[in-house]
C-alpha cells in the first residue's frame, strides 16, 4: 500500500463500492443495538424484525419495479449470480442444458458457468462483443438451441460501463420460452428498472453499490419460475435460501434503495456531466489516450480509459500517492496481474488493455475533484512515458515523417 502524500482525497472507484449513507448507518444500529430479535422468532421482538425485514424487501422490489415476494435477500449480487444460473440450470435439467452468456460477464457468472461445464451439467456458449463492448441481440438469436434453458447477459458492464440490449434480448427469451437472467449489480439504482416490461426472470442486485451495506444483496425470481436453493438448513426466504436474515443489512439496503429511486434522475444528470468533462478533459489533455466502451449507452458514473505505453498499476499507485483512489478494472480482479478480460474481448491489444484505468464517480464527487484529477494525471502520464522506449520510438518516427 503506498503512504499518500497529498493533503486532498478523491475517490473514484464507486463501482468498486461505495460509502454507506449516513441515514442508512443510523436505521441500522437500531436493529443491531435495540430491536435486535431474530425475524424467525414469533414473539415481539422476532414480529419487530420480521416487520422490518418485509419493508425492506418491498423497497428493494420497488426500484426494480417486481413484487416483495418475488425477492430474495442473500449475502451479494456474487451469490445472486451464482443462484441464478446454477439454481436455474438444477431446476430446469428436464427443459435442457444449453446456458448462454457473454465473454464480458462478471467473474460471478464466467465462473459459475464455467464450475457448471466441468461438472458435465450444462453447455455454455460465450458470445463475443464488439469494439464497444455491446453484445448483438442477434447474435443471442443464432446461439439459441432446442435445448437452450438461460440466457444470461449483464444490464451495464462492470468495467467499461456499457449499457446491454437487455430489452431486445428479454422479449426475444420470452418469445422463446427461456429464462432471462441479468447481473444488474451495477444498473440498479442508477438506470431505470422494470422487470416486466424488459421481460427478465432473474435479476441480481446489491446494496454496497447504492450506498447501503455490504454483506447483503437480492435475487429477483420471477412468480412461476423454478430455481433451486443453493444454501438449505432452513425454511427462511420461503424456502429458497436458508439462514437467520441479516435484517440489519436489509434494512440498510431497503432504505438506500428508496433513496436511489427518488434521488436517480437528478443524480444521473450530474454524474454524466461530470464523467464526460473528466472524459473530454484527459483525451484532450493527453494524447494515445482511448475510452473503453460504447461512448453514449454507457452508465452515467463511468469513465475507463487507456493510456498507452504505460501500465496502470504505474497509473494507479502514481494517482494513489496524489490522494486520488482508482482501480484497474474490476474489484474483484485486482491482485491479478492478467489483463481485464473485457478489454482483451473488446479487441484491445494485450498491452494497450495494461495501461487502462477505471474512475467511477459518485455523490460526494465534484467539479473540483475532476479539475484536480485533470491537474494530477496528465503529468503522470508523461513521466510513466518518459521512461517507455516504445513511447519514444512512435513519437520520434512521427517527427520524422512530418521533418519529410
Amino acid at each position: 500500500m503506498t503512504q499518500t502524500t497529498a493533503s486532498r482525497r478523491v475517490y473514484l472507484d464507486h463501482a468498486a463500492t461505495t460509502p454507506v449513507r449516513p441515514e442508512v448507518a443510523e436505521a441500522m444500529l437500531r436493529f443491531m443495538v435495540t430491536d435486535f430479535g431474530n425475524a424467525s422468532s414469533v414473539h415481539g421482538f422476532g414480529r419487530v424484525a420480521k416487520e422490518a425485514t418485509e419493508n425492506a424487501r418491498a423497497q428493494v422490489a420497488s426500484l426494480m419495479g417486481a413484487r416483495p415476494e418475488e425477492i430474495v435477500l442473500m449475502s451479494g449480487g456474487t451469490e445472486a449470480d451464482n443462484m441464478a444460473i446454477r439454481g436455474a440450470v438444477l431446476a430446469n435439467a428436464g427443459r435442457g442444458r444449453h446456458v448462454i452468456t457473454t465473454k464480458i460477464e462478471h467473474h460471478a457468472v464466467l465462473h459459475t458457468c464455467e464450475g457448471l461445464e466441468k461438472e458435465g451439467l450444462a453447455e455454455v456458449t460465450y458470445l463475443p462483443v464488439d469494439a464497444q463492448a455491446l453484445v448483438s441481440a442477434e447474435a443471442v438469436a443464432e446461439a439459441i438451441r432446442p435445448d437452450t434453458v438461460l440466457v444470461s447477459l449483464m444490464f451495464a458492464n462492470n468495467e467499461v460501463g456499457t449499457i446491454q440490449p437487455v430489452a431486445e434480448v428479454g422479449r426475444l427469451c420470452r418469445e422463446k420460452g427461456i429464462l432471462f437472467h441479468t447481473d444488474a449489480v451495477q444498473a440498479y439504482g442508477a438506470l431505470p428498472l422494470d422487470v416486466d416490461a424488459l421481460g427478465i426472470d432473474l435479476l441480481s442486485a446489491s446494496s454496497h453499490k447504492i450506498y447501503g451495506p455490504k454483506g447483503i444483496g437480492a435475487l429477483f425470481i420471477r412468480k412461476g419460475r423454478k430455481v433451486r436453493p443453493l444454501i438449505t438448513g432452513g425454511f427462511q426466504e420461503r424456502n429458497r435460501r436458508a439462514g437467520t436474515s441479516n435484517v440489519p443489512g436489509a434494512v440498510g439496503f431497503g432504505l438506500a434503495a428508496e433513496l436511489a429511486m427518488k434521488e436517480m434522475e437528478g443524480r444521473r444528470r450530474r454524474l454524466v456531466a461530470l464523467r464526460d468533462r473528466l472524459i473530454n478533459g484527459l483525451v484532450k489533455k493527453v494524447e494515445f489516450t482511448r475510452l473503453n466502451g460504447h461512448p453514449t449507452l454507457r452508465l452515467p458514473n463511468n469513465a475507463n480509459l487507456s493510456f498507452e505505453f504505460v501500465e496502470g498499476e504505474s497509473i494507479l499507485l502514481s494517482l494513489d500517492m496524489k490522494g486520488v483512489a482508482a482501480s484497474s478494472g474490476s474489484a474483484c480482479t485486482s491482485g491479478s496481474l492478467e489483463p481485464s478480460h473485457v478489454l482483451l474481448a473488446m479487441g484491445l491489444p494485450p498491452e494497450v488493455a495494461h495501461g487502462s484505468v477505471r474512475m467511477t464517480l459518485g455523490t460526494g464527487n465534484t467539479d473540483e475533484d475532476v479539475d484536480y484529477v485533470l491537474e494530477v494525471l496528465p503529468p503522470i502520464i508523461d513521466r510513466l512515458r518518459a521512461m517507455s522506449p516504445l513511447h519514444a520510438k512512435v513519437v520520434a518516427g512521427r517527427e520524422a515523417r512530418k521533418g519529410g
